[in-house]
């Protein structure tokens, strides 16, 4: 233990322990500080040896048929969630200690996250990643127009998992994604969140401590960047993909380790934004209404989330923007009241909104900077990023004006009318955007549909190809 640690009460040490292939690893070796509060809290040093399999192991889940996988995964779910669950409940206790969001988010959010084990969901997963999901039980034969004969199979990956620290539910999520590809998984588990995974595995575990799921999952948690860690882990011979959920900084560490053989799937940092057309401003119940479906979107996981929206474009005169803007405010706040959220904002986006205040002529804000909830109304999208109950309005004349907002990094459009999403939807994926639902339903999402643009299921696995020539004559 270093000096510093030295001078901590160990008992009101948090204690995180790891999930190592079936066996749960206690210790207080390392003193870890958190992300987002810089609490601090203790885990085991990592055995190497115990969290990575040699590659002359055949993958554990490789010969269980994905049904069986599902059903496992189902009881998972239920046991999730059930009153007498000793490891989630002890989970939500010390997340509670080290996780930005109120204890009330925080377990709705857990509990939630328990419905993707369900046996429609996982099945719709599969079947909308793969054309022909027989590919993940066995050799699929092919034969082209040549008459060459093939088998093709997804072959179970070897993957790192880098966890983000602002969505409990990712943790579920990942778990099932890496047993329906009967990955070998390792998880990077967040500073924020250091929890959740262990949690889960532990629940699997006291249901079949010898299940292959268990024996293909281990969690663990070091600081991002740790150079002695990542460059034992992050290696071609041991892994095949690293699927990094996370900020820029985060991305941006785990890219300077890719190499040939060596991949990355990555859930980088998005934003999302809503466009409202003239069509809802055309009268105050409207207006309030509209501005309703609004924040909802903005408080997506207490804006969190990829999905909440950050800002929001406005298609009208700036007397009914600022009326859109004045009822938008009274709903976040009120969203954001009934949570129980009042994380002041950060100092950088304080002082800028308090300049803000000052030059009223080119500005409107509604609410203050207290974290109950605020409104930033602009011409154009400020060059801070909204976030804590924060929503910027930027008005418009033309939604088509907005369009040249869209990159590569917006994922998600709340658009209102629903009637003209039809209309922009071509405009909106050519400037980059991923996904455009109505106003409101940033939070659901079809299943099985695509996610940052792509199949992630599809991309996990390790395409195998047995070439068996060509067929008689």
């Amino acid at each position: 233990m270093n000096s510093v640690s030295q001078t901590i009460d160990s008992e009101q040490l948090v204690s995180a322990p790891f999930f190592l292939r079936g066996e749960v690893l206690h210790g207080t070796d390392v003193i870890q500080t958190s992300r987002d509060l810089g609490v601090t809290f203790a885990t085991p040093r990592i055995p190497f040896d115990r969290a990575v399999p040699p590659r002359t192991e055949v993958p554990p889940l490789l010969n269980v048929p994905l049904a069986e996988i599902i059903d496992f995964l189902v009881e998972t779910g239920q046991r999730l969630v059930a009153p007498g669950n000793d490891h989630m409940q002890e989970c939500i206790e010390r997340m509670c200690r080290t996780h930005i969001l109120p204890r009330a988010v925080v377990e709705n959010t857990a509990r939630h996250a328990a419905a993707y084990l369900d046996k429609r969901i996982l099945s719709a997963e599969v079947a909308q990643n793969f054309p022909d999901p027989r590919a993940l039980d066995e050799w699929v034969p092919k034969e082209d127009f040549t008459g060459r004969r093939s088998f093709v199979r997804a072959f179970a990956p070897r993957l790192i998992h880098v966890l983000p620290g602002n969505s409990p539910g990712v943790a579920v999520k990942s778990v099932a994604q890496g047993a329906m590809v009967k990955a070998i998984n390792l998880f990077k588990m967040s500073s924020a969140d250091p929890f959740t995974m262990v949690a889960i595995l532990r629940t699997m575990a006291d249901i079949d401590p010898g299940h292959p799921i268990v024996k293909s999952m281990s969690a663990v948690y070091w600081r991002g960047g740790d150079d002695a860690t990542e460059r034992v882990l992050y290696r071609p011979q041991y892994f095949d993909k690293i699927v990094a959920w996370g900020g820029g900084d985060a991305i941006n560490n785990v890219i300077k380790y890719l190499g040939p053989g060596f991949q990355l799937v990555s859930f980088d940092p998005k934003t999302s934004i809503s466009m409202v057309g003239r069509e809802g401003l055309v009268d105050d119940a409207t207006i309030d209404r509209v501005a309703d479906l609004c924040s909802a979107d903005v408080m997506t996981l207490n804006q969190e989330a990829c999905v909440a929206s950050r800002f929001q474009f406005v298609e009208g005169e700036q007397d009914q923007v600022d009326r859109f803007c004045e009822r938008l405010h009274f709903h976040i706040a009120r969203r954001a009241a009934e949570s129980g959220d009042v994380r002041p904002l950060d100092m950088d986006m304080r002082e800028a909104v308090e300049m803000m205040i000052m030059m009223d002529d080119e500005y409107g804000v509604w609410g203050r900077t207290d974290g109950k909830g605020l409104v930033v109304r602009s011409d154009e999208p400020v060059d801070f990023h909204p976030i804590n109950k924060t929503a910027n309005v930027v008005r418009v004349e033309r939604l088509d004006d907005a369009v040249r907002w869209i990159n590569v990094a917006t994922q998600t459009v709340g658009f209102y009318p629903f009637d003209r999403m039809a209309n922009y939807r071509d405009r909106l994926a050519a400037g980059g955007a991923q996904r455009v639902v109505h106003l409101g339903e940033a939070g659901p999402s079809t299943i099985g549909n695509p996610h940052d643009a792509m199949y992630p299921l599809h991309r996990f696995v390790h395409w195998m190809a047995h070439e068996d020539g060509r067929g008689e004559g």
